[in-house]
């Protein structure tokens, strides 16, 4: 059986998980808790950082940019990087800005401020990060609900990677609250769209001992 390491709300790692199971590819979840730095996990990652993935023949894989690449070509039904050159360029730039502007502008700002310093032992929220992230969250917002509201999908006629990684970020995000839904009705009615799909029931499930949810976070009907 494969073996994804990983860390409840960490994007990159809910980016894999959804992408294994929209491609309906069985695998174990093991909680890796970066901060310990076990030898034997820095053994299959010398970066230690989450996901890696434990292939059933043996491959180790980190970051989940080339974990998802690789599922997408070693599991080739339901493409998530799309068929055309054309549509697989849109999804790997949307790919591109949510795991990286979004994170920059929007999650480091707010999920790493108020949840990972605190797991990680690195002081305490910096408060004009906080406001940072909030006022950058509802620019991401207005194009996602601009991109869903003029194509089928993010990416373009089919649900792409691009959806979960964005889905990843805002679900992890939501967990804490930090989603205020209400400033833009596209963006709120593509994540009903996607949080709704049988991939996603196992990160709705998820739940962290000392910290609950809000109660709309497992509502498909928010």
């Amino acid at each position: 059986m494969r073996t994804l390491y990983h860390l409840p709300l960490s994007p990159f790692s809910r980016k894999v998980r959804l992408a294994l199971a929209e491609k309906r590819i069985p695998f174990d979840l093991r909680l890796e808790r970066v901060w310990d730095r076990r030898p034997e996990f820095l053994a299959l990652n010398p970066a230690c950082t989450v996901p890696v993935l434990q292939d059933a023949n043996g491959l180790v894989l980190a970051d989940s940019n080339a974990i998802c690449e690789y599922l997408d070509e070693a599991y080739p039904d339901l493409p998530l990087l799309g068929r055309t050159l054309a549509e697989r360029a849109e999804v790997r730039r949307l790919v591109a800005w949510f795991d990286h502007k979004f994170q920059s502008e929007v999650t480091r700002n707010l999920l790493h401020e108020r949840q990972m310093k605190r797991l990680l032992g690195r002081g305490n929220p910096d408060a004009g990060a906080i406001r940072a992230g909030y006022a950058n969250l509802k620019p991401h917002l207005d194009y996602i609900g601009w991109l869903a509201e003029t194509r089928a999908w993010l990416g373009g006629s089919s649900l792409s990677l691009a959806d979960l990684a964005a889905a990843a970020h805002l679900s992890a995000l939501d967990y804490i609250g930090d989603v205020d839904w209400s400033l833009n009705d596209g963006a709120k009615d593509w994540y009903a769209r996607i949080k709704s799909r049988p991939a996603f029931r196992a990160i709705l499930a998820d739940r962290l001992p000392d910290l609950a949810p809000p109660a709309h976070y497992d509502d498909l009907d928010f």
